[in-house]
């Protein structure tokens, strides 16, 4: 018997390029609390500062759809990465705001790219959605069975907000972010953890459904904050750190932390339990709200383009949202 004396190189996942977009229209807090109050809902601009940090957020115009926001973000990771659409074999697209019930979100993006026959889904982790969609290209390309995918971030919360809550209208926005993902002869993707506890379903919920062509349910979001808040910082600390086991990596290789960008209390609170400075934190919520599933990519396109985050820098993402949903990537550009 005899034994071939070369072996299959290991294959690994690497992103080549970013991308994102925000919808035109800029809600300042001054703006958002001018249009509550014709309503009767009570805020300020000093009010949703000192909880949340959130200064501005864009809102998708009435014919926009998360498709919509999705394509001018892809088409920019792809000329980022220098990738044609027609060479992409994946693309998965996390969402909590999908354009319809069925077809999916990823299968409108793919119409819209002009590209056919690639698997095209969508994710529904929502706030952890794209952490979620990065770690199932990751495992698919390493498995071979896609060599570049495009993963996307993209929401339309605007559209699921109870705008007489002025504890839940007041933090969210709209917006795209999307990364080309790559097959590599070298570690892009270091590690990644996922995880779930329905159990708490409850505190972050849309509850609502459609049957007979009629809404039942809430269809507004729902959200207990302090709940919410105690769970997110603890989670986010543990499975950084397993994240970094797995890599075998601790917390000084950590160049820059992108937490999901949703208050930046917990943002702070997370990066001080890693013993990171807050100038390793790149922070975007103030000016993008919390665009769910959008903010990680959107947050990691912004300081890419801006100089902040250069190649060979190690990047750790991390997210937490409803279902209850967390998990992380850590990652080298």
């Amino acid at each position: 018997m005899t034994t071939s004396s070369s072996q299959t190189a290991p294959r690994y996942s690497r992103i080549l390029g970013t991308g994102s977009y925000l919808p035109e229209q800029r809600l300042t807090n001054a703006d958002l609390a001018a249009q509550l109050a014709r309503d009767g809902v009570e805020t300020s601009d000093e009010w949703i500062v000192e909880r949340t940090g959130i200064r501005a957020r864009h809102f998708a115009a009435p014919d926009q759809t998360s498709s919509d926001l999705a394509l001018p973000a892809a088409r920019a990771a792809l000329e980022a990465a220098g990738v044609a659409a027609e060479e992409i074999d994946l693309i998965i697209v996390a969402t909590s705001t999908p354009d319809m019930v069925f077809p999916s979100t990823a299968c409108l993006l793919q119409q819209k790219l002009g590209i056919a026959g690639c698997a095209a889904f969508d994710v529904q982790a929502v706030c952890s959605g794209f952490v979620y969609g990065l770690t199932v290209a990751d495992a698919m390309i390493k498995s071979g069975a896609a060599s570049k995918a495009l993963v996307i971030g993209a929401e339309t919360f605007s559209r699921i907000l109870d705008f007489k809550d002025r504890t839940t209208c007041v933090l969210f926005g709209d917006g795209a972010g999307a990364v080309v993902l790559g097959a590599s002869e070298t570690p892009g993707l270091l590690a990644s953890q996922l995880h779930a506890d329905g159990r708490h379903v409850d505190i972050l919920c849309t509850p609502g459904t459609v049957s007979g062509g009629q809404v039942l349910g809430h269809p507004l979001l729902k959200m207990d904050g302090q709940a919410v808040f105690k769970l997110a910082v603890g989670v986010l600390e543990k499975v950084a750190r397993a994240v970094l086991e797995k890599a075998g990596k601790t917390d000084a290789d950590i160049d820059w932390l992108i937490p999901h960008q949703a208050n930046i209390r917990i943002m702070q609170g997370t990066a001080k339990k890693l013993k990171l400075p807050l100038e390793k934190l790149v922070v975007t919520v103030d000016q993008h709200g919390n665009t769910s599933a959008a903010s990680i990519p959107l947050a990691l396109d912004a300081a890419v383009r801006s100089g902040q985050i250069k190649k060979g820098d190690t990047v750790m993402l991390e997210g937490v949202g409803g279902g209850f949903t967390w998990g992380a990537v850590l990652l080298d550009l």
